[in-house]
């Protein structure tokens, strides 16, 4: 399937997230030895899966095609235990003005990261977005911040990197 995805960093918490539908997630990011992996293991909520992303159109990462196939709880718990690289998040199922938000609060060793991802039906309609004003800076390109890059890090790791757009760390309880 294909996705047109834009993500962004989020500079304060949009109002009512806190009374957004959630869920926690669980990204497993094999194998454990690549840079950058893109074949991820995922248990969110209820729900357990195996994606594989790769962009369609050279190194575009708001255009990529997903494959997705859905997991039983006893495969997902067979393939949990290959080594991989592991990062831990609350999803949040956030809308304002018409637009759907996917905010991914980082936990463990990234607290403090943000990120909201808007997915699109047509590319003209991604091409016309204007996000709102919670948002801090687009960062669909920036290699550091995909999940396959993020996985397996601590904040330390890339917080040079989000000081660069002027992000300040974002602690949220929930």
């Amino acid at each position: 399937m294909e996705e047109i995805e834009l993500t962004y960093l989020v500079k304060i918490l949009p109002a009512g997230l806190k009374n957004a539908p959630k869920k926690e997630m669980l990204d497993i990011y094999i194998p454990a030895s690549a840079e950058h992996p893109t074949l991820r293991i995922r248990n969110i909520g209820d729900r357990c899966e195996i994606t594989k992303k790769e962009p369609i159109h050279g190194n575009d990462s708001s255009y990529q095609l997903e494959t997705t196939i859905p997991l039983t709880a006893q495969e997902f718990s067979d393939f949990e235990k290959l080594p991989g690289k592991r990062v831990r998040k609350t999803r949040f199922y956030y809308q304002e003005s018409g637009t759907k938000y996917e905010v991914d609060v980082f936990r463990e060793n990234l607290a403090g990261l943000v990120l909201a991802d808007i997915e699109f039906d047509s590319l003209e309609k991604k091409s016309k977005f204007q996000p709102p004003a919670w948002c801090l800076a687009e960062v669909t390109q920036e290699k550091f911040l995909a999940g396959g890059m993020l996985c397996g890090k601590q904040y330390a790791d890339v917080e040079a990197q989000l000081k660069k757009f002027g992000y300040e760390k974002l602690l949220v309880d929930n």
